[in-house]
């Protein structure tokens, strides 16, 4: 039994759904891994009448293909889909039996009028959250268009494959056999990598807006919603929808939900602003903003869009070390996200940099996975609540070293090591290892807002009560302004309280 009862319950409801029937060719020899994976070709095929299937070679063993009858898809899965990955393998079953995928028509329309061969391979692991968005938009691209192919591959079932490309962060996308890509990529960014995503002349030459929001996290969503709810016409520029959240594994103190992930909250936060009357430029990046009669915030595409008012909700990013190594060995042993690319290091040393929650909470996941793992300190002594310091301190495979400045993250084609300097003493010493999780806190997207409005001297726009900046009718919200604390349910609140502010401007002026 690869599914336990309950999944099975739920993939019940799921498989009763499909509207045609569907084929999994599959290839497999006597590996555990192929093992597992006919154990759960076996059970699907168990549960419903629709699901056929049939032994074949493929291009790697063990892998299994999801077809229509007498006709490939194109999507095919390399190891077994499980964990993060089921909801993949369900969607895909779903699709091509000729259930519709819930993508706009637009977006459907771009994918059909794709010309030429595109064959995709998305390196995964099973743990990872951001994977399967990359995967599931690749997987709807191949059911829409035949001249588009995509294979999943589990990274740890294909492990020699993976160090010969030196792979070492997921997804990474591969496309004809060329790097295409890497990190989580919606349906519309992979489409706008290919050059066949919307033209950005379609942002240019619109109506001023009374509020344009720029940023799509928690406190963009908020700010949009709040807005649109006093019908007045409303805009937002996005990035990404979710932002930050996106990159976010468990959340567990979002009040009245007990647990939900990142990207479970970011799609809702997208569904909820698309159920109100919101123009949401979604792929598109801010440069530049000005006030004269109206304020002009200017898009990288060269669009300028014009508002009454404006909201900034930019939110964060992850902040790097600045040392000589981290920019040149990124995705070559340099990670931000112990989730996702934690399995990658199976059995390797690691360090952590950074003693926060996030780089304690990183080093006690990571320690067991790798053979070891180092977390570096710039301060005398670690800032993580003193709970993840016992369970940190309880491991057998774990180092902590304080007081500690990094210095370089040493690597030939990949990272071998770190240096770093014991701040106590001014000695010089070098780690010997294969990966390094920065984990030292977010800085704000506001570098684009030089002599517009006030900041700190951390780059964090500056608000009153109302969520007003310095510059009169421009206001922000959430992790990119100087909230005492950066968490998601206050980017919500101080979203909404920008909007309300805005609005109130509106009315005064």
């Amino acid at each position: 039994m690869i599914l336990d009862a309950d999944i099975k319950a739920q993939l019940a409801q799921y498989l009763q759904m499909m509207e045609g029937d569907v084929l999994l060719k599959v290839s497999a020899e006597s590996d555990d891994v192929s093992r597992d994976m006919l154990a759960l070709v076996d059970e699907l095929a168990a549960m419903s009448t629709r699901i056929k299937v049939e032994k074949t070679e493929l291009q790697r063993t063990p892998s299994f293909s999801v077809n229509r009858i007498g006709e490939d898809t194109g999507v095919t899965f390399a190891g077994v889909p499980l964990g993060h990955e089921f909801t993949s393998l369900v969607l895909a079953l779903l699709q091509v039996s000729g259930r519709a995928p819930k993508v706009d028509q637009k977006v459907i329309d771009q994918i059909k009028n794709i010309k030429g061969e595109y064959h995709f391979e998305t390196y995964v692991s099973l743990t990872c959250h951001n994977c399967p968005d990359v995967v599931q938009a690749l997987n709807v691209m191949s059911v829409l268009n035949p001249s588009i192919s995509h294979t999943m591959i589990d990274g740890a079932a294909f492990k020699e494959e993976v160090d010969s490309k030196d792979i070492m962060a997921v997804p990474t996308v591969f496309l004809n056999g060329e790097t295409f890509g890497s990190g989580r990529m919606t349906i519309e960014e992979i489409l706008a990598k290919m050059g066949t995503g919307p033209d950005a002349s379609e942002f240019a030459d619109k109506d001023p807006y009374d509020v344009l929001v720029i940023g799509g996290g928690p406190a963009g969503a908020s700010a949009a919603i709040y807005a649109a709810r006093k019908g007045i016409r409303t805009g937002i520029v996005a990035e990404r929808f979710g932002g930050q959240v996106m990159d976010t594994l468990g959340i567990e103190n979002l009040i009245g939900t007990k647990y939900t992930e990142g990207p479970k909250l970011a799609a809702s936060l997208e569904e909820h602003v698309k159920e109100y009357n919101v123009d949401i430029m979604n792929l598109q990046r801010a440069k530049r903003l000005e006030k004269n009669d109206l304020v002009e915030v200017e898009l990288e595409n060269g669009a300028v869009l014009k508002s009454k008012t404006v909201i900034l909700s930019t939110g964060a990013r992850w902040r790097n070390v600045n040392v000589p190594g981290e920019a040149e060995f990124k995705n070559k042993g340099v990670a931000y996200c112990p989730h996702c690319d934690g399995p990658l290091f199976a059995g390797k040393d690691v360090a952590v940099i950074g003693g926060g929650n996030s780089g304690v909470e990183a080093a006690i996941d990571l320690a067991g996975i790798v053979k070891h793992v180092t977390v570096i300190e710039f301060a005398p002594e670690l800032k993580a609540d003193s709970v993840l310091q016992d369970r940190l301190n309880s491991l057998p495979n774990a180092t902590v070293i304080k007081n500690a400045q990094t210095k370089e993250i040493t690597g030939t084609d990949k990272v071998n090591g770190i240096t770093y300097v014991d701040r106590a003493t001014g000695e010089e010493h070098h780690v010997e290892l294969q990966g390094v999780f920065v984990q030292i806190g977010l800085v704000p997207n506001t570098e684009w807002l030089d002599g517009t409005v006030e900041r700190t001297r951390f780059g964090e726009v500056i608000v009153d009560k109302r969520g007003a900046t310095t510059l009169p009718g421009v206001f922000a919200a959430g992790d990119c302004t100087d909230s005492a604390f950066k968490q998601i349910i206050i980017s919500m609140g101080s979203g909404a309280t920008a909007a309300l502010g805005a609005f109130d401007y509106l009315i005064r002026n």
